[in-house]
Parts: structure tokens; C-alpha cells; sequence
């Protein structure tokens, strides 16, 4: 087996043999071979600016063996593209961009509602907004006239005295909520709209409201490495604070201006509760000895696309809209986040079952906890009729969240769910495939792969 290293060093060396005629038609002087520095300095100077090319190119080939050496790949499969490398510029301030979204003039609240932003998360839902409206940069177009300007996107459509929320009555006291704290951009140099960079962080913000809100439902003791917000600030609180994000995504989706991506994050704010809700009354799980059929996958699939996929998928269409691309394009970055959504969801069940607590950052073992049959169970249960008493007390017995598990692990249930993440990953794949090359597209499909590999 070809080792990444090996294979990233030959690309790397064979570069190098190709430029070595070049950087090397000078030949070599006495001083070069002296090791003073005043021998050195007489050398010509376009001499020594290719020395040090090659240098940096036997640099490039020992860097890329340390990145590689321990993670090995199958012959002819392709080096994989850091996905993050064609928008770092515009992640850097992701961060910093939402915190002074979603500052408040109250103290506890300004806390609570930052509070997971300190630990930094994958970022995986901005991430793709921001590649994906480069990837469709250099799409076909079709104007549309209720597209912003550039310059809109921190510009109140109200009058700022009313925005500020001030009370008349006690002028001393300092707004809650200033329209100043969204003058986040200036103009730069990058091809992706401000409008674009907002919806990314708006995405964010939707995402870590919902984080707020489902750990309260599901009493989850920790989140990121660190406590949940409702074990360190309680459940009043957390909610509190998730409602306070949704607000202030409200605020910033309504500036972008474009009632049609407008309607369609608002879209995405009822999805999760609509999902949150089948999850809850789940009807196939409801009955005391439930009996598996084909409508309880469909169940399970549809509530994990109002849950998981639908910020995804509306956001990435949402990125194509602003920029004006053709409904052709459009569609398709709808459809590549539908199905990246639905795989990134299957992924996460079967990590439950496959990785530690401590790896991933929040208890292993939770969906069972909490009563939850995820798509390795379904599978198993297909297969095992034993699952179903279990699965309609909702693994409330004592043994039963161990047993379920044993039964799962014995399955071809974490396999057939690996598939079906595979299926939805090559249609996210096939989505994008009328897209010109280009590095954003790469970072897309790389999104794909590192999605069904990813550990956490």
C-alpha cells in the first residue's frame, strides 16, 4: 500500500526534477561553497533567490511528509484538499463576527448566549455556505432584483432610536440591543458577497440555538469537551439564550434583504422544531411492541432532514441565490446540502456506538439514554426481532440500553448505515458535478469524504 507520504513527496519530488534545470543554471561558485556570510553576499542575487526556491521546495516535500506519514491511502486514490484552504480568510473572523452579533447589554445574558462560541465548534454549516458560494461564483447567472447591495447587510431597515430598545423613561440605562454591534465588514478583496459571509455566520447562529435548546430537552451533561450551558447556567437560562440567537439571526437574515432566502432560513427555524417534535412523538415507537416496517426508516429519515439537513441544504441554496446563480445551480447546491445533511446525520449515529465519550466530546451512548432508535438500530431491529419490545419501552429497562447496544454492535446495522451515508454522499457528489473545477469545488467533495470519516 502506497503511504500518503511517500505519494505526497513523489508529486512534491517530481516537481522538483521538473524545475531543476532552472533553478540550478547557474553554476555553482566558490562562494557558495564557502560558508561566509561575505563570501556568500557576492554571489549574484538571482542565484541565491533560486537556492532558495529549491530550499522551499525540499521544505514543501518534509512538510508534507510529516502531515501525511501516519495515514495511509489506497493506490491511485487522490491526495485529499484541506477544504478550509480556499476560505481561511473569510473563517478567520467567523468567530469574532458572531460574538459581536449576538452581544447584548446584559451581562448574564451577553454570557450565556457566547457561551459556546468560546470553544470553537467544527464550524462545518459556515464552511460550507462560504465554499459553496465561492464554488458557484463562476456559474451561469440569472439577475435578480431584489438582490442587496454589497453594502446593506449591517444597515437597519428601522429607525436606529427605535432599534436600540432603550426605555424612555430611564434614559441612564445603556440599549440592549445595538444595531452598531453588526458593523462586522469593511470592503476587502474577496470574491464571496458580505451578504454571503452573513448568511454563514447566520447559519451558525441558528445551529448553536438549537444546541442551546436540545440539551435542555435532553438534559445533556456536557457539550464541546466542556459542561452544557444548562448544566452551568440552568435550563431557564439556556433557553433564554437560544431564543435570544434565533432573534438576533432574525435581525441579521431580515438586513440581507432577499425575501427569498428570508423565507427560506425562517423555513429552516420551524423545520427544527417540526423535527424536534417527530422525534418526541415518534408514532412507529410509540406502541408497546412495535413491529418493524419500511414507514419507520422513512419516519426516521424525514424527522433527520427537518433536524440535521435542512439548515444545510436552504443555507447552501441560499448561498446560490445571493449570488444571482441560475436555477440550475441553485438546485444543485440545494441538493448537495439535502444529501451531505442526511450523511453527516447518519454519521453522528453511528458514532454513538463506535466512539468514546471522551473523543467525542459529549457522552457516547446518548441516543440510547434518551430513548432514541437511530438508523444502526433500525437496521439491527429489521433483522433481529428482539429489538422491538425494547424499542417500545424506549430502552427504559434496566439492562436495556446494553443490551440494544450488543445487539447493535452483533449487527450488520453500523455497515448498513455506513452505506446509506455513502449513497447520500455520491448524490451530494453527482449534485455539484455541473460546477466548474475549482478549488472551492474540491473543498466540497472533500467535505463528502472527510464527513463519512470523521471522528467526531
Amino acid at each position: 500500500m502506497t503511504s500518503r507520504s511517500s505519494r505526497a513527496s513523489q508529486l512534491i519530488t517530481s516537481s522538483f526534477a521538473s524545475n531543476r534545470p532552472r533553478l540550478l543554471r547557474f553554476p555553482q561558485c566558490r562562494a557558495c561553497l564557502d560558508s561566509s556570510l561575505a563570501n556568500q553576499t557576492s554571489c549574484k542575487a538571482s542565484h541565491h533567490s533560486q537556492r532558495r526556491e529549491l530550499s522551499s521546495l525540499a521544505a514543501a516535500v518534509s512538510a508534507a511528509q510529516h502531515v501525511f506519514r501516519d495515514n495511509p491511502l489506497p493506490p491511485g486514490s487522490p491526495i485529499s484538499i484541506d477544504p478550509l484552504r480556499s476560505v481561511a480568510k473569510e473563517m478567520k473572523f467567523l468567530t469574532k463576527n458572531i460574538r459581536q452579533l449576538i452581544g447584548s447589554g446584559h451581562p448574564s445574558l451577553d454570557t450565556v448566549s457566547k457561551y459556546y462560541t468560546q470553544s470553537e465548534g467544527k464550524y462545518v454549516r459556515p464552511m460550507l455556505v462560504l465554499l459553496m458560494s465561492r464554488a458557484t461564483a463562476l456559474t451561469p447567472k440569472t439577475p435578480r432584483s431584489m438582490i442587496p447591495s454589497s453594502t446593506t447587510v449591517n444597515s437597519p431597515l428601522s429607525s436606529e432610536n427605535i432599534l436600540v430598545d432603550s426605555n424612555p423613561s430611564v434614559p441612564e440605562y445603556a440599549p440592549l440591543t445595538s444595531p452598531a454591534a453588526d458593523a462586522t465588514y469593511t470592503n476587502d478583496l474577496s470574491d464571496i458577497l458580505p451578504s454571503q459571509r452573513r448568511l454563514a455566520e447566520i447559519t451558525e447562529l441558528i445551529h448553536t440555538a438549537s444546541l442551546l435548546h436540545d440539551d435542555v430537552i435532553d438534559h445533556s451533561v456536557a457539550r464541546r469537551s466542556a459542561p452544557s450551558a444548562n448544566i452551568e447556567f440552568g435550563n431557564k437560562m439556556a433557553v433564554l439564550a437560544g431564543d435570544f440567537l434565533l432573534g438576533r439571526a432574525s435581525v441579521a437574515l431580515a438586513r440581507l434583504r432577499d425575501p427569498e432566502v428570508i423565507e427560506l432560513l425562517a423555513t429552516v427555524i420551524a423545520n427544527l422544531v417540526e423535527g424536534e417534535f417527530m422525534q418526541l412523538k415518534n408514532t412507529a415507537q410509540d406502541e408497546k411492541n412495535p413491529v418493524w416496517k419500511e414507514e419507520t426508516l422513512t419516519y426516521y429519515l424525514q424527522k433527520t432532514y427537518l433536524k440535521s439537513a435542512s439548515l444545510i441544504s436552504k443555507s447552501c441554496r441560499a448561498a446560490a441565490l445571493l449570488g444571482q446563480s441560475a436555477p440550475e445551480v441553485v438546485e444543485a447546491a440545494y441538493q448537495y446540502g439535502k444529501n451531505l445533511g442526511l450523511a453527516f446525520q447518519l454519521v453522528d449515529d453511528m458514532l454513538d456506538y463506535t466512539i468514546s465519550g471522551a473523543e467525542l466530546g459529549k457522552p457516547a451512548g446518548a441516543d440510547l439514554e434518551l430513548g432514541l432508535a437511530t438508523a444502526p438500530l433500525l437496521f439491527a431491529w429489521k433483522d433481529n426481532k428482539q429489538l422491538g419490545p425494547l424499542v417500545g419501552r424506549k430502552f427504559s429497562g434496566d439492562t436495556d440500553v446494553q443490551t440494544a447496544r450488543s445487539m447493535v454492535l452483533a449487527s450488520s446495522g453500523l455497515e448498513k448505515t455506513h452505506a446509506l451515508a455513502q449513497s447520500y454522499v455520491d448524490k451530494a457528489i453527482e449534485a455539484i458535478s455541473i460546477f466548474p473545477d475549482s478549488e472551492a469545488k474540491d473543498g466540497l467533495i472533500e467535505m463528502c469524504t472527510k464527513s463519512l470519516k470523521r471522528r467526531k
